[in-house]
């Protein structure tokens, strides 16, 4: 959920090239329920305060503030591209594009309504074994 879904939606057409595939507009006004597409992953969202009776129950991050109680995960097929772009269109690049022990490069950001996303590039393989490792050497 976002304060403003329709700004929310047109930052992520521009950042991270999605693809918005439905809409409902709330009877008095905002949007009640979008759907788009990120990469391969679908997602929901609307406006935090579009129907009274859910106010309740949903909530924007801004209206935590400034925390999220949710990370998005994404997978994307250039991590690097797309951390240029969503950083050009507003986003704040919190962890920059790097290799990952567990196998993806990653970039953490947060978009400018309040929400935490982690794009990832799959890069090789790990085995669990390996997984091990990297993890007892890390620093």
């Amino acid at each position: 959920m976002v304060d403003d879904a329709a700004a929310a939606i047109d930052f992520y057409q521009r950042a991270f090239g999605a693809r918005e595939d439905f809409r409902i507009d709330a009877p008095g006004g905002g949007i009640l329920h979008a759907e788009i597409t990120v990469g391969r992953s679908a997602l929901m969202l609307g406006d935090a305060g579009a129907d009274e009776a859910e106010a309740a129950s949903f909530a924007a991050p801004t209206s935590l503030g400034g925390g999220t109680s949710v990370t998005l995960h994404v997978f994307v097929p250039d991590v690097d591209s797309l951390a240029e772009r969503a950083e050009a269109a507003g986003a704040e690049i919190l962890q920059p594009p790097q290799d990952m022990f567990h196998g993806d490069r990653t970039v953490i950001l947060k978009d400018p309504f309040g929400h935490i996303w982690v794009f990832l590039t799959h890069v090789e393989d790990v085995s669990k074994e390996e997984l091990r490792r990297r993890l007892t050497t890390a620093g």
